[in-house]
């Protein structure tokens, strides 16, 4: 029986062009290149510039992902942004992304789930699409967590940086099975008993103001690890597949020991694991289309490979999807 598919047309991102190396930090902060790597694997990040927003990073990581689809604005109506810095309180910075790319039909919002963001993202334009809400969308992920970073913290401010991707789904239509390009599966979950584990310490109806980044590390990777694991197996299995079905993992990019001992957890060799973390940190809701538009460009994931995407951010939230590019 024919199925309605969101299926991957065209992929996009960008960094800003300030990078901060580690050695660089070390000159403000009480840190070294050596300990950055060895607790995170993180050689840089890139820092938005000065009136540089999150709705700019995200137009040119949407621009981009429209050209490498081969298609205009015209066949998009829907743009679903994940973000948990947004230009304004009000309204979402999807909008202002939509009114710079000339779009004046369809509707666009945000999703705040934080580094599970994309994901969440993914799985709400995918409904729409299947249900023919929406012929193509534009899936986004855009951080400037440098604006939220407090920097002379030093067990924060290293790990995170500064960028965006988008992803082009088109509906198409599908045999219904496993085979079919596309996302074939979406799982989201969240817990927020764990708010105080990693939360900003502001916000407009409490302090009024935007706040900084706090993290209780250990336990944050305690979670990472085993939620990580779980919501992979549970997409794959949602989808009636498995592990070893799997060509390419692509994790969000937090720490190169997380994606490492979740890939361990869940059977699969890190020669099947995407890994960019050390070019770009931790981009939050921006990490996983960053990480899978280089291995899309450079070649590694071609059209057919099975992928599984998973991520987890504060709250806790994590979420993972199978599809075939």
């Amino acid at each position: 029986m024919s199925t309605r598919r969101a299926v991957p047309a065209g992929i996009g991102s960008y960094l800003p062009a300030q990078m901060v190396t580690n050695e660089e930090l070390s000159r403000t902060v009480d840190t070294t290149h050596d300990w950055i790597v060895e607790r995170t694997g993180i050689h840089r990040r890139h820092i938005a510039a000065e009136g540089e927003a999150t709705s700019d990073l995200a137009l040119h990581a949407a621009r981009r992902a429209l050209d490498h689809a081969g298609i205009g604005i015209g066949d998009i109506d829907l743009i679903v942004l994940a973000t948990a810095t947004p230009d304004q309180t009000f309204p979402a910075t999807a909008t202002r992304v939509q009114q710079a790319l000339g779009m004046s039909h369809g509707f666009a919002f945000d999703v705040q789930a934080v580094c599970s963001g994309f994901v969440y993202a993914l799985s709400v334009a995918t409904q729409f699409i299947e249900t023919g809400k929406a012929r193509g969308a534009l899936v986004i992920g855009a951080e400037t967590f440098s604006r939220i970073l407090d920097w002379s913290d030093r067990s924060t401010c290293v790990l995170f940086g500064d960028g965006a991707g988008a992803l082009v789904l088109r509906g198409e239509d599908g045999n219904g099975n496993n085979d079919d390009r596309g996302v074939l599966s979406t799982e989201l979950r969240s817990d927020g008993a764990h708010n105080a584990a990693l939360f900003v310490d502001g916000g407009p109806s409490t302090t009024g103001i935007a706040g900084h980044l706090r993290m209780n590390g250990r336990e944050v990777f305690k979670h990472a690890v085993r939620n990580l694991a779980e919501i992979g197996e549970a997409a794959l299995e949602s989808a009636g597949l498995a592990a070893s079905d799997v060509r390419w993992i692509v994790p969000h990019q937090a720490n190169a020991r997380i994606i490492a001992s979740t890939a361990q957890k869940m059977g699969v060799d890190m020669e099947r694991v995407i890994v960019t973390v050390q070019d770009h940190a931790n981009t939050s809701a921006a990490s996983i289309p960053l990480a899978l538009d280089v291995a899309v460009r450079d070649g590694r994931v071609r059209r057919g490979d099975l992928l599984l995407l998973e991520a987890m951010g504060g709250g806790f939230t994590w979420g993972g999807a199978v599809l075939r590019w």
